[in-house]
């Protein structure tokens, strides 16, 4: 790097980190930066975030600092000006808000004026046993109007030190946080995010702490026991940072901010060995099988659940059997009260009598039958698509929101979620399948729940006859995918099957009636349903007919609109689309145009698209297949995809054009 490059970025830092609290230019109010970013509601014009352990007299503790300036551009950006501070604790100690500063600038008349937050707007909004969320709200807020606030968090859980954020929902102006860790503490530093930081440095230090130290047995004086330590000081920095807002085919955009993230890896005391904490998944697996909120709850007899697996297990002939009669009774007869959970907050017995629970609870009584029943069954804990993705290479807790079941039925591996009401057996709901999971066992052993893995299959088949007096009458024939086949369960459960018609008959742009309408299979929860219907549809009896072979089948827009993307593209599963259509050239008409056949692979192996018609005598026959091989996707090859979707939907509006014969 240039001489010249390395003071641009020492000017950068300076300038960012120049911020004192309560003094607010009036520039800053008419600052022009990111208006072109019309979804700009708010913008961060600068924030400083900074840990460090201090000496509290008998321990370290962690001390947490934020100070942070908002410009609030319009209405819908005031949420920014309502805080939430996290506070972990236990029976016996927590963490503590301290300094906290707050206040709203407004420019009147050319004049910044000063509203300072009174301590009654500071709140406990909830809190549990391991938890105490407060908040504040800023006054005066006005659009226009700047917001800043300062805060110190003093924390004795040395396993919590904050990670930061350097992106959001708006634009931030300056993001800088600094992080001092004492030769005693090991951390393991987990960066992400595609911007490049203008400041990136690691330095090194030594600080004196005091503490005060018990004499033996604590009939003496204490001492006084002064440590230098070595300090590692990491600081990072971004300027000018674009707002970051969820994209399609993106399992969650949390995954892409720049943002660190730190594991407490090992304790280093003097003249002790390095002390290694939960360093590896067998290890953090064998404590939570021992946690009486995880899977400790699993060495109890569990006998009250005896009597109701004899009675449904009785004249089971096969594990599987056993398996799936267990798994229908609770998936039939339980309520979820809470799909983000792998704690258990309520006692399995009350889970049992009650009928309902979180899912990870409903999914714990689950493995406890199973085993009752003499299967060989574990917990599987997971990271919800939504949620974000497990860090593969050291042992997270805190990316795990989701617990579900793995039960051995003969040579088969099945995972099991009771919690859905409408899952069928050794399904899981398409948000579980997010990459790595774990399951609870002494190995750790790994569960890889890839979109790759999901294959989902659609078949579709439009038959068309007779035409009379402009109207023209056929048959619908559709085996949905398992997860389409599961949100149309879902929507005739919440309404009817005749509601589900009606918005089928609304889609279609002409007058269309239907008869015959069937939803097959509909309890079959293993398995995609079978939709029928035939109908009649207006088309006309002019001297030209237009009609599109794949009806409401056809793919209207492309999905992929933007020209470039810095993210993965991530579809939630493999998918293969399958449509036959078989027309009668109506008496009196010739075809005077048919669309030409095209197949096109993608990427020579990892797709296909087939358009294939052919007028055979009196009939028109298409058959169409759209098929990718994978459901993830490089950045470098989105151009390609996008490419690939524009010829689909080009294609596929493409019409058969009949003609009266003269």
């Amino acid at each position: 790097m240039s001489v010249s490059s390395l003071f641009a970025l020492a000017s950068n830092a300076q300038d960012g980190s120049k911020m004192k609290f309560g003094k607010v230019s009036k520039e800053e109010f008419t600052d022009k930066k990111f208006e072109k970013d019309t979804g700009a509601h708010a913008i961060v014009l600068s924030e400083i975030g900074s840990s460090a352990f201090e000496s509290d007299g008998s321990d370290f503790r962690l001390i947490y600092k934020v100070h942070r300036r908002i410009k609030i551009v319009d209405k819908n950006g005031y949420d920014e000006a309502t805080v939430q501070v996290n506070l972990h604790k236990s029976e016996t100690t927590e963490e503590r808000l301290l300094n906290l500063k707050a206040s709203t600038y407004n420019l009147e008349n050319g004049v910044v004026v000063e509203t300072k937050m009174d301590s009654k707007n500071v709140f406990n909004d909830k809190q549990d046993k391991s938890l105490l969320v407060k908040k504040f709200t800023l006054p005066a807020v006005k659009e226009g109007a700047i917001i800043e606030y300062t805060y110190t968090i003093s924390s004795p859980y040395h396993r919590y030190l904050r990670a930061w954020e350097f992106q959001g929902e708006y634009p931030r102006l300056w993001s800088e946080y600094s992080v001092a860790i004492p030769e005693y503490f090991d951390y393991m530093l987990i960066p992400q995010g595609y911007e490049k930081y203008v400041v990136q440095s690691k330095e090194y230090s030594r600080v004196t702490m005091s503490f005060q130290q018990e004499s033996a047995g604590g009939a003496g004086p204490s001492n006084t026991v002064t440590v230098t330590p070595n300090v590692t000081i990491y600081k990072w920095a971004l300027k000018d940072v674009p707002a970051i807002h969820n994209e399609s085919f993106v399992t969650t955009i949390d995954n892409y901010i720049n943002r660190v993230e730190f594991q407490l890896s090992a304790y280093n005391w003097p003249n002790q060995p390095r002390k290694p904490v939960q360093n590896t998944w067998e290890e953090l697996m064998k404590d939570l099988m021992k946690d009486e909120d995880v899977a400790g709850v699993l060495s109890n007899n569990n006998n009250f659940v005896s009597g109701t697996v004899e009675e449904l297990t009785k004249d089971a002939k096969s594990d599987q059997e056993k398996a799936q009669k267990i798994f229908g009774w609770i998936r039939n007869n339980f309520t979820c009260t809470n799909y983000r959970a792998f704690w258990m907050e309520k006692k399995l017995k009350n889970v049992f009598n009650t009928k309902s629970g979180s899912v990870a609870e409903i999914n714990m009584l689950l493995v406890a039958m199973l085993r009752k029943a003499g299967l060989s069954a574990h917990p599987i804990i997971l990271s919800t698509r939504a949620n974000g993705y497990v860090y593969q290479f050291y042992p997270l807790l805190t990316r795990f929101n989701y617990l579900i079941a793995g039960v051995q039925v003969g040579n088969r591996y099945v995972k099991l979620d009771a919690s859905e009401p409408l899952m069928g057996f050794g399904r899981l709901p398409s948000s579980c399948y997010n990459g790595a999971a774990r399951t609870i066992d002494d190995f750790a052993t790994p569960v890889i729940l890839g979109a790759d893995s999901l294959k989902e299959q659609k078949f579709t088949s439009v038959s068309l006859s007779k035409l009379e007096n402009g109207t023209v009458s056929g048959t619908f024939m559709q085996r949905p995918t398992y997860f389409e086949s599961y949100s149309i369960r879902n929507r005739i459960k919440n309404k009817s099957e005749e509601d589900y018609f009606k918005d089928i008959t609304k889609a279609y742009t002409g007058e269309i009636e239907l008869e015959h309408k069937e939803v097959e299979d509909l309890k079959e929860l293993d398995a995609p349903l079978l939709v029928k219907y035939d109908f009649n549809m207006q088309v006309g009896d002019g001297d030209v007919l237009y009609i599109n072979p794949l009806f409401g089948e056809a793919y209207k827009h492309n999905p992929f609109t933007s020209m470039e993307r810095k993210f993965p593209v991530e579809m939630n599963s493999v998918s293969d689309e399958m449509y036959s259509f078989n027309m009668e050239i109506p008496e009196g008409y010739v075809v005077d145009e048919l669309p030409k056949p095209t197949v096109v692979k993608y990427n020579e192996n990892e797709g296909i698209f087939q358009y294939l018609i052919q007028q055979q005598d009196d009939h028109i026959q298409l058959s169409c297949r759209i098929k990718l091989n994978k459901a993830n996707f490089y950045p470098d090859e989105y151009a390609t995809l996008r490419d690939f979707f524009d010829l689909v939907v080009k294609k596929e509006s493409e019409q058969i054009v009949l003609k009266k014969k003269k």
